[in-house]
């Protein structure tokens, strides 16, 4: 969510509505990127601990790095197969030469699990998840007041998702959770150097984890 970055980690704003993808793809993008929910659910319900859940999804991660690469390099491997698939979905700046928002919503589960304890990351992860695909499809739609490269109507579809995530996230208090989707909320709305895949759950994490050490309890 947010515009094109210089180098490195570069931005993405999913309520801008460019013509980079059309709504249609964005949706299938978006869709996708629900998808990753199955990661902060997975955890909760199979029980596992940090390090059974890093060794998951480090190598998933780096299987999807060395994807991108090839992506980037356009080895033979990626556009006779996995380019089919991903192409239509793929935005301008990361035709130019950016990760694909997979690439860092892996990297971020990847820390965020590693930084966060458990309820932490699962609500952070999930905020991300949802948040940041309301704002999309919100934003995309109906986005009419700007603020730099974001909208109201974006924003508040990102708190939308998140709230309601909030509502169902298990072992936090309601008022951490609540907390968190405001946190995530405000960062995703304001992220603009920095892939808000990877932004919106470490520092969402990072604030939800200050509350309760503030508070004493979860």
């Amino acid at each position: 969510m947010s515009g094109t970055g210089s180098s490195g980690i570069m931005v993405r704003n999913s309520s801008m509505p460019s013509g980079q993808i059309t709504f249609t793809q964005e949706l299938a993008r978006k869709a996708t990127h629900m998808g990753s929910l199955v990661i902060p659910v997975g955890y909760y319900l199979l029980s596992l601990e940090r390090t059974g859940m890093l060794a998951i999804m480090v190598p998933v991660t780096l299987l999807m790095i060395l994807i991108d690469i090839a992506r980037l390099r356009h080895w033979r491997l990626y556009q006779s197969f996995v380019g089919k698939i991903i192409s239509p979905m793929v935005r301008s700046h990361e035709h130019s030469g950016d990760f694909v928002g997979a690439t860092y919503i892996l990297l971020s589960v990847c820390l965020t699990i590693a930084f966060y304890d458990k309820p932490v990351a699962i609500a952070a992860l999930s905020f991300i998840a949802v948040g940041d695909s309301f704002a999309a499809v919100i934003g995309r739609k109906f986005g009419r007041h700007r603020f730099g490269r974001k909208s109201l109507e974006g924003s508040l579809g990102c708190l939308l998702g998140t709230l309601l995530v909030a509502l169902i996230v298990p072992d936090l208090s309601l008022y951490v959770c609540v907390f968190g989707a405001f946190v995530a909320t405000i960062v995703e709305a304001l992220s603009s150097n920095i892939d808000d895949n990877i932004s919106v759950p470490i520092l969402t994490g990072l604030a939800m984890t200050l509350l309760i050490r503030i508070s004493g309890s979860f």
